[in-house]
């Protein structure tokens, strides 16, 4: 077993989640502490304004160079947080842009995660596993989602068929079959859209309880507009960049909406596309496990409540972390790279074959 913090910063932008477990990549043996290191307003808003740039920005721009270094930053001071030493450090690094393989789209296929697995091994004195995503994409994979392989193991004595759904900026979901069968794919746009919103309109960085959606009505024009994106109806493999959505939230007229109203549409068709994505299944679910910061917005939990005919559940009924699982599904991986073991698979990501990737830089080669 290699002892792994594994390191998160997901579409949400909120910060980096750190979790230590001790795995060979196929078990888990133990779990250990986890710590949430929020990033501070700057930062978050620099980042967020990376993402708008992204598609023409040059590796050397300078505010990109400063962004990168505080982020690994942040990152080391959560891997110090934990407060064990570990022979592997999963670093996933903070996605600005996200344009694999897909229907319509030109240009050579790529995914860009920023973060200095140098400076972090550095700082920490820790092997660091990193780039997970690359390969698969430059191999006509959708690069994401990654963690379903980890979900197998977490779930492999709960009953099946079984729904993991992760609502951070984009959702995503795995289904696991009672055979050990795998599909995941990103479901849509979920806290990303209603975290900008929030901040537009309320100046809070995210709906707090819901509270703002559960005043508002949805709209049902607007929301039969979005529902109407191909993107539903697509068949996966398939996976989204955080902003994929905001051209049809604008040409839907969500901007036009009250500040309560446009929240209440915005989870409306959050939970549209956990529905939409359930269409795609090869069978039901017994049930739905609920993770990511989603599961904490009761105007969330209620929509999916109405939209799914399944329990829907946060994950911890099962014992789980759902403020961890993301960092410990890279702790996974990390050691899944250390091994030579693959990260994606033809129903995850759409690779042409099992496939392995990321790299490491450290002692641990």
């Amino acid at each position: 077993m290699l002892r792994t913090i594994g390191l998160m910063s997901g579409t949400s932008l909120d910060g980096v989640d750190a979790a230590y477990l001790e795995t060979d990549g196929e078990v888990i043996g133990r779990f250990g502490p986890r710590q949430t290191l929020p990033y501070d307003p700057a930062l978050r808003r620099a980042l967020r304004g990376l993402l708008d740039r992204a598609e023409s920005l040059s590796p050397n721009d300078p505010e990109l160079l400063d962004a990168t270094r505080r982020l690994t930053e942040r990152h080391a001071e959560a891997v110090e947080a934990i407060g064990l030493p570990a022979d592997l450090v999963g670093f996933h690094g903070q996605t600005i842009l996200h344009r694999p393989a897909a229907p319509g789209r030109s240009g050579t296929p790529f995914t860009w995660q920023i973060g200095d697995a140098a400076l972090l091994a550095r700082r920490t004195g820790m092997s660091v596993a990193y780039d997970f995503r690359s390969a698969d994409v430059a191999a006509g994979g959708q690069g994401a989602p990654l963690v379903p392989v980890f979900h197998r193991a977490l779930a492999a004595p709960l009953p099946k068929p079984l729904a993991i759904l992760n609502l951070g900026g984009v959702g995503n979901v795995t289904w696991l079959g009672p055979d050990g069968e795998m599909l995941a794919f990103d479901t849509g746009p979920a806290n990303g859209p209603l975290d900008d919103w929030a901040r537009q309109h309320t100046g809070k960085d995210y709906d707090v309880a819901g509270k703002l959606a559960l005043a508002g009505q949805a709209d049902g024009a607007v929301l039969g507009r979005l529902m109407a994106h191909p993107y539903l109806a697509a068949p996966p493999p398939k996976s989204l960049d955080r902003l994929d959505f905001d051209r049809a939230l604008r040409e839907a007229g969500a901007g036009s909406l009250s500040a309560a109203d446009g929240a209440a549409t915005l989870v409306a068709f959050c939970a549209v596309c956990v529905a939409a994505a359930a269409r795609h299944f090869p069978e039901p679910p017994l049930q739905w496990l609920v993770a990511g910061g989603g599961r904490r917005n009761p105007a969330v939990m209620k929509a999916l409540g109405g939209a799914l005919e399944e329990p829907v559940r946060p994950v911890e009924v099962a014992g789980w972390d759902g403020d961890a699982l993301e960092a410990q599904a890279f702790g996974v991986l990390a050691a899944r790279v250390a091994r030579g073991l693959s990260l994606s698979f033809p129903t995850t990501t759409g690779a042409p074959r099992p496939l392995t990737g990321g790299r490491i830089i450290g002692a641990l080669l």
